[in-house]
């Protein structure tokens, strides 16, 4: 008898496509930017048409021309082709969580790497003969683009 129940609980509902899988089909994608396109056609054409002009004055189209407008039909699609692009580089997981002992190893491998880049960057600013070290590179007389540097082959300044 427990069985049967757990069986009920476990079957799944068919899935419905969230919206905004539904909008960036492009079918309706299509459809949109066409509907678009006949609206402000149809806004144009209000000027010489009374009767088109009448509707358009209308508060209906106050809110048609927000759902018209292509500002927005470019940040509600734009944002199903941002991860649609985002899913494409990033494939799909395992869905198995990291156990404490592989997190803690991983974030200890993590920190180590910081440290070694920070390091690194700080050596780099530190040296007078790496030109990563900004003013300590330029103002050192042994640069040689430093108009004060002596060229050690001919004991001689540098001309260039």
């Amino acid at each position: 008898m427990e069985t049967a129940m757990d069986d009920q609980n476990n079957a799944s509902s068919p899935e419905v496509p969230k919206l905004s899988a539904w909008l960036w089909s492009p079918w309706y994608a299509k459809l949109w930017w066409t509907a678009i396109s006949i609206w402000w056609v149809g806004m144009a054409m209000s000027t010489r048409v009374d009767a088109l002009a009448v509707f358009y004055r209308g508060a209906l189209a106050g809110y048609l021309n927000i759902l018209f407008f292509p500002m927005t039909a470019l940040m509600v699609l734009g944002v199903g082709y941002v991860r649609e692009r985002l899913d494409s580089f990033v494939g799909p997981g395992g869905g198995v969580p990291l156990s404490d002992e592989d997190a803690e190893a991983f974030l200890e491998q993590h920190n180590r790497d910081e440290l070694e880049r920070m390091m690194k960057a700080a050596r780099a600013r530190s040296n007078p003969m790496d030109p990563r070290s900004g003013p300590l590179w330029i103002g050192n007389p042994m640069n040689p683009t430093n108009p004060g540097h002596i060229n050690p082959h001919t004991g001689k300044f540098n001309a260039t």
